[in-house]
């Protein structure tokens, strides 16, 4: 069976973007989300990103109308009904996505994939919450998701080979690099990612350096192209503190111990770009 519609829950910066994805691919996309306004918005994101690639003659604007007719918003679990995978892409809190997936199983079909994008939720323990975990997998993009060509694929204890091999596809029909992982917190690349910058922000904490030169250094020095105090302000102060959190407690380990200033930066509110504030101001 090759997929060939999706289910995204969530219609946020990660659903939409595996939205689009989907669409600009030639797969049909349902985008579920718990409001219209949160749809609409959304939809609005993908419009206007795809409106660029118009502007830089990536794409005429024929395709653009035939991608977007391509994804269905909606905010009734119901249409997720026929679905050949549903990718799970809401707020990185392991009770919501619980809840959400026990009601998205309720109406799906037995033969339905389930994925989640979680950055660092366990699998394993997802997968054991549902009644098919040989069917459940993570899929992980990366922001920004039509740009960025990875996508890690965590494997739980029970996902099946042929789970793995089905969403592996999908993965290369989207356009994307897949990487096959084993479930383990933070998997591979937000194991080796989030430490650094909590470590950048226990350098930054230290007085060792401003904000804007410890990120000219790792950029310079390192050649990224983003420092990671800016990148922990793009990914949102809340979840870098939320993914720190789950690798202290799943490791027991105290290098993953978050940063106080983390902590005290996250408690007061400045969460980065989102809220206009964080490390720098926007």
């Amino acid at each position: 069976m090759t997929i060939k519609t999706v289910g995204i829950i969530g219609a946020g910066t990660m659903g939409n973007g595996i939205a689009q994805a989907c669409a600009v691919a030639g797969i049909a996309a349902v985008m579920l989300d718990i409001n219209e306004a949160a749809v609409q918005k959304g939809l609005s994101t993908v419009s206007g990103s795809l409106d660029r690639l118009v502007k830089k003659e990536k794409m005429t604007a024929e395709q653009k109308a035939a991608a977007m007719a391509r994804i269905k918003p909606t905010t009734q679990m119901t249409d997720l009904k026929g679905v050949d995978i549903v990718i799970e892409a809401a707020t990185e809190n392991a009770g919501l996505k619980l809840r959400i997936l026990k009601e998205a199983e309720a109406v799906i079909g037995s033969e339905t994939i389930i994925a989640s994008n979680t950055s660092s939720i366990s699998i394993t323990q997802l997968a054991a919450a549902t009644a098919r975990p040989g069917q459940f997998i993570g899929m992980h993009f990366f922001n920004p998701v039509p740009m960025m060509a990875l996508v890690e694929l965590i494997r739980g204890l029970q996902t099946s080979d042929e789970t793995h091999a089905k969403v592996e596809a999908l993965a290369k029909a989207l356009g994307k690099t897949p990487i096959t992982v084993k479930n383990n917190p933070g998997f591979v690349v937000n194991r080796i990612l989030c430490p650094m910058i909590n470590e950048a922000i226990f350098v930054l904490a230290e007085g060792l350096a401003p904000a804007a030169e410890i990120d000219a250094g790792m950029k310079l020095g390192c050649n990224q192209p983003i420092g990671p105090l800016a990148l922990a302000d793009m990914i949102g102060l809340d979840t870098m503190l939320a993914v720190m959190n789950v690798f202290y407690e799943g490791f027991n380990d105290s290098k993953y111990r978050p940063a106080p200033l983390l902590k005290e930066m996250v408690a007061a509110g400045y969460l980065g770009r989102k809220t206009g504030r964080g490390f720098y101001t926007y």
